[in-house]
């Protein structure tokens, strides 16, 4: 406690974050804990021999009760509607999202029967493009999102409930709309990042390239074609795409040293509060990400140390910022960013000096550049490593050679998409400038489908439970004595640990393999027959069903939370209704 006090007060606010998202305490449960927490603070004032030796008990159950109480106040009240049903609404957008193969989708804030809540649109692909400047009226039909039938599936309907969206809206083509003339400051800033959008798409460079610079600068994956993700996904340079620390801290990096190269010596202070300022502003322009806001802050807290002539402390920075972002919002613990970048950070704390020792001297700039980018790479990928296999079941061992040689030239990259973004904004047409950016892009990409292309380096279906990965976390954990110093000591406590997590991973295995199911699986207008038997599966399927869609969204998930390693897809004729096996029917309609 002496040493991190505050990354042990961050755990036992997260602690208490998921006690309460556990038992769901209520009003009375929560009121008892908020007096328990007023009554440690009023024994603060009193000093005594006892109350110093518990002070640091009491200050955990300070933070854990604190956690319990501010997740309870984010709890969303939601409003009850009669479902499923045809309405007229009035509506404005507030986020773009993800669109799908046949539907764009909005954020948006509704407005029906005198009620006004969250939802998500679903609008044609043909129609009209939505912006902030317009309220809008249409036809649509609005619905709960639904549960998962099953715990291997992604639980969507929870997912919304963590950003407070209530319902699911699907308009038609016909959208009626007034222009706005009450917009707050957020949505006109919001508006104009929507307006430079649309000149990107003007640019005579090529689509895929326009995406690419619509994400990496301006956080606009929306349109994004669909091979691109998975290219950069099963690459593991997703981080390239999406804004990132890495971002953060190059376009920081950009203005201080605009600002120093112009400015006399004394006023370097004031140009990292300038800084800090300009990043604040770009997160708010791009729509304030989870991601670009825990940067946006772990920097800001990093600085703050320097400015007041404060020894920087990694983990001190890391539990202030997530202790900041939490209390404003309990609901980020469960984002999975949140939990991947702020393990990433740990690892990179925890990794990459022991790494180091075993390269060369960095005695120049160039070495210093690559060795840091192969030890910082496999430290992040290391202690992220057991968070992805259980959130996606899936790996790449080509991550790691695909990293080492793009990141060294990421900020390149970064820049040069800034400026190009600048230019298009001031509608600077430079043709030139432009086809070396986009024949940049290009080649990239194609470098990147290259490394994802490798199939026999990709493992995917890998299961992986919440047990598997607290002890993969400690096998993490005791890496780093081992490679400061290879003792007989320090190698059997990693090799016990691994033994440990072998024998697990094991019963766990034998345990499914034993285990017989047959399953009704609903898969748009269809269902699907899944007859598990040990470690072999078959899915029976109806004949016009997406096979590609049924192996992403049934098989894939099933077989991962299963551990079946042995699959068969088998079809029936569209008009099979029922099913009989082992004397039961089932039926496919």
């Amino acid at each position: 406690m002496n040493q991190q006090p505050l990354l042990i007060l961050a755990v036992c606010f997260i602690l208490g974050i998921f006690f309460q998202d556990q038992l769901m305490l209520g009003k009375v449960g929560v009121g008892i804990i908020a007096a328990g927490c007023f009554l440690i603070l009023l024994l603060y004032f009193f000093h005594s021999y006892f109350l110093h030796q518990i002070k640091t008990v009491l200050l955990g159950l300070l933070f854990f009760g604190t956690g319990i109480v501010l997740h309870f106040f984010n709890t969303f009240s939601f409003t009850e509607l009669p479902a499923s049903r045809n309405e007229t609404i009035v509506f404005k957008i507030s986020k773009k999202l993800n669109s799908t193969e046949k539907n764009k989708k909005y954020e948006a804030f509704v407005e029906v029967d005198g009620k006004s809540f969250n939802s998500v649109l679903y609008i044609p692909k043909t129609g009209k493009e939505l912006d902030f400047n317009h309220y809008y009226k249409a036809q649509a039909y609005i619905s709960k999102p639904k549960s998962p039938q099953y715990d291997f599936q992604f639980n969507y309907a929870g997912y919304l409930k963590r950003k407070g969206i209530e319902y699911q809206c699907y308009l038609s083509k016909e959208i009626s709309s007034a222009t706005r003339n009450d917009l707050n400051v957020s949505e006109r800033i919001q508006q104009q990042r929507f307006e430079i959008l649309q000149k990107i798409d003007k640019t005579q460079m090529s689509p895929k390239t326009r995406e690419f610079l619509k994400g990496i600068i301006l956080a606009d994956r929306t349109e994004t074609d669909a091979g691109t993700v998975q290219d950069f996904n099963r690459s593991g340079m997703v981080h390239l795409l999406a804004i990132s620390g890495t971002h953060i801290v190059v376009i920081f990096g950009m203005f201080y040293f605009v600002l120093t190269r112009f400015c006399p010596l004394w006023f370097r202070k004031y140009a990292v509060i300038s800084c800090i300022s300009q990043i604040w502003f770009f997160a708010a322009f791009i729509g304030f990400g989870n991601s670009v806001v825990r940067s946006c802050i772990m920097l800001t807290v990093y600085f703050v140390y320097v400015l007041l002539q404060r020894k920087p402390d990694l983990l001190h920075s890391l539990s202030l910022s997530a202790m900041i972002i939490l209390i404003a919002d309990t609901w980020q613990i469960f984002d999975v960013g949140f939990q991947l970048s702020f393990l990433a950070v740990l690892g990179i704390f925890w990794l990459n000096q022991p790494l180091l020792k075993y390269f060369p001297k960095q005695d120049g700039y160039f070495k210093k550049l690559l060795f840091n980018a192969v030890t910082i790479s496999l430290s992040a990928q290391l202690a992220t490593l057991p968070l992805v296999l259980y959130y996606f079941h899936q790996f790449s061992l080509v991550s790691i050679p695909a990293n080492i040689l793009i990141v060294p030239f990421s900020e390149l990259i970064i820049v040069f998409s800034f400026l190009m973004t600048i230019l298009i904004a001031l509608r600077m047409d430079f043709g030139f400038i432009q086809m070396i950016y986009d024949t940049s892009i290009q080649m990239l990409l194609k470098l990147i489908h290259w490394f994802a292309e490798s199939d026999l380096l990709f493992f995917s279906n890998i299961p992986m439970n919440l047990v598997e990965v607290f002890i993969a976390l400690a096998i993490v954990y005791e890496l780093r004595p081992s490679l400061l110093k290879f003792s007989l000591k320090n190698s059997m406590k990693l090799a016990k640990i691994m033994v440990l997590f072998f024998i697990v991973r094991t019963g766990f295995s034998v345990f499914e393999n034993q285990r017989q199911e047959i399953l009704i699986h609903d898969f748009g207008v269809n269902k699907v027959l899944s007859v598990k038997v040990g470690n072999r599966a078959v899915f029976w399927v109806a004949e016009n069903s997406d096979r590609k869609k049924l192996v992403s969204f049934v098989t894939a998930p099933y077989c991962s939370s299963r551990r079946v390693r042995k699959v068969e897809i088998k079809t029936f004729p569209n008009m099979v209704q029922k099913a009989i096996y082992n004397g039961k029917i089932y039926d496919l309609k």
